[in-house]
């Protein structure tokens, strides 16, 4: 395998996405095979952009994980970031790190996943590099387009303000404890045990995680919407982000804990709340609503969605993170991912 046939192998599994993907406002000018990509901006919108590295053995195992879902996973934690700003994807550029033991048929499987998720929400990979490397890595770039009115930040919250989260929580940190101790979760204790749908249901959370794109454009349409993030890194640590940008404290009176999380957490002996607050990647959307809105808006939010807008908590004047437990409320440490922590690995 050479750099050149690499290039050539992965140019025809973007270009075959690419060869019917929508164009819609935007045009692609240049893609992959030269030393830039080149697309036309569209006057009316804003241009926003993210990137995410992710390195074998602190985001994911390429020795216990399939190509595809390590694929599918890296280019959903990208969507994500546009959809928190309430955007469209339009491209994205792939940096990639390979070993010597790297071999083109798991780089092939990886690329076509990430090059599906892409064109499911409209947008194209259209370059990158390829460099050698002690391990495999993907650092993606996202580049997105969203009207000036509808773009969302964190910063907008203000005291009163619903959070709210898309949907309930855990569940990823669920499917990587499943993947951690393989076998070994206890499936024989009848109190205890775990179903194959919740055990396939946590597993699907953490390998094929489902970026909240629609969701997202169709909660930046509401101008009650004040702030809005995703919820990678953990519902304690990122709740926080959104306080701190809008100058404002938060009290959380609800967390939402998906099934599959009870199940595991309870299956392993584990606080199923934690896995909700701190384990992360769920890239479910954290938002900060009007209250006089919120019935209303968690209403549309239903009849569009299926699954109803989830109340958690609100934000507060008083600086701080709070929960509300049986003696009234405690004070809350964000404990979600930290890229720099010594415990930041996957």
């Amino acid at each position: 395998m050479t750099e050149d046939s690499l290039v050539a192998a992965l140019r025809e599994i973007c270009e075959a996405r690419a060869s019917d993907a929508s164009p819609g406002p935007r045009k692609i000018v240049l893609g992959i095979g030269d030393d830039a990509a080149a697309w036309q901006p569209s006057r009316s919108q804003l241009c926003v952009i993210t990137t995410d590295a992710l390195v074998d053995d602190v985001h994911f195992h390429t020795a216990a994980m399939d190509a595809r879902d390590i694929g599918h996973r890296a280019m959903a934690a990208n969507l994500s970031d546009i959809a928190a700003m309430g955007a469209r994807p339009v491209l994205a550029t792939i940096a990639l790190g390979v070993t010597p033991e790297t071999s083109e048929a798991w780089l092939r499987a990886c690329y076509t996943a990430m090059a599906a998720l892409a064109h499911a929400h409209g947008a194209r990979i259209v370059g990158g590099d390829i460099t050698a490397s002690p391990v495999v890595s993907l650092a993606i770039t996202v580049v997105g387009e969203v009207s000036r009115t509808r773009l969302k930040t964190r910063a907008g919250g203000r005291p009163g303000d619903v959070l709210a989260v898309t949907g309930p929580l855990g569940a990823s940190r669920a499917g990587l404890e499943l993947l951690r101790r393989g076998a070994a979760v206890p499936e024989t204790d009848p109190e205890h045990a775990l179903a194959n749908d919740e055990r396939r249901a946590a597993e699907l959370a953490f390998a094929r995680p489902t970026p909240r794109m629609r969701e997202g454009r169709f909660l930046a349409a509401s101008s009650y919407v004040h702030a809005m993030m995703d919820s990678s890194d953990g519902l304690s640590t990122d709740v926080a982000r959104l306080a701190r940008a809008s100058a404002c404290g938060a009290t959380l009176d609800d967390v939402p804990i998906h099934l599959a999380a009870f199940a595991v957490a309870e299956a392993v002996g584990h606080d199923p709340a934690r896995y909700a607050l701190d384990g992360g990647e769920d890239f479910e959307l954290i938002v900060a609503v009007a209250p006089r809105a919120f019935a209303h808006l968690s209403r549309k939010f239903s009849l569009a969605f299926g699954v109803p807008l989830l109340a958690i908590g609100r934000l507060d004047s008083e600086p701080g993170m709070r929960i509300a437990s049986e003696g009234g409320e405690r004070e809350l440490t964000a404990a979600g991912f930290d890229h720099l922590s010594p415990r930041a690995k996957c």
